[in-house]
């Protein structure tokens, strides 16, 4: 009974070792590739920034100047208002090596800045949504965590509220509620997060799910 037993135990090991050696030829090969784009990207030159998909907050579709007494919501608007003036832009999901070779070197600190503008506006957006949804002021809150909808927000909670707030705080009938619901499918559907599952997900839940392709 010991042979069959020590022979066993050698395959195992062996074929161990197999898938080890394999794991980490792949791991060198995406390393090796991840450096011969990144020498690749220090060497495109500059390129114009002009056809960004800038995004323009709507000062005046959005209700600034209503905090009253409020300090959670007047403290929320100005992080927003703040930015109006900034570039910014959606890079969720894409490398600096890839900004880097499709814009050039050159314009990596810029474009760091428009993403982390971009980050602070969703952030900022969440938090003030938020805060008119805790006050009571449903459609108020509606209008700015839709507008973060449309900048393609990959937080989670802005979906989960806007759900809410489309099926129990707004008055919808069921089909206007369908309607709403659909409506954030398919920008959902193409974030590049990790993130996008778990919206889908909340979508599903509700009956609102992709259409096989």
């Amino acid at each position: 009974m010991k042979f069959p037993i020590l022979a066993s135990f050698i395959l195992m090991c062996v074929f161990a070792a197999i898938g080890m050696r394999r794991t980490s030829r792949k791991f060198e090969q995406k390393e090796q590739n991840f450096w011969d784009r990144e020498r690749e990207s220090n060497n495109v030159r500059k390129k114009s920034l002009d056809a960004l998909e800038y995004i323009h907050i709507p000062v005046d579709l959005l209700p600034f100047g209503t905090a009253e007494d409020n300090a959670t919501l007047e403290a929320a608007e100005e992080e927003v208002l703040a930015l109006k003036d900034e570039k910014i832009v959606n890079f969720t999901g894409i490398t600096n090596t890839d900004l880097k070779l499709e814009y050039g070197t050159a314009n990596i600190t810029a474009l760091s800045q428009y993403d982390q503008n971009y980050t602070a506006l969703v952030v900022s957006l969440q938090k003030w949504g938020e805060a008119l949804y805790n006050a009571g002021r449903f459609e108020d809150a509606c209008h700015v965590l839709e507008f973060a909808v449309k900048t393609r927000t990959d937080i989670s909670a802005t979906y989960r509220l806007l759900i809410d707030m489309y099926k129990t705080k707004l008055g919808y009938n069921e089909a206007r509620i369908k309607e709403k619901l659909e409506g954030l499918l398919p920008i959902a559907k193409n974030l590049n997060a990790l993130s996008r599952n778990q919206i889908l997900n909340m979508l599903a839940a509700e009956g609102v799910e992709p259409q096989p392709e």
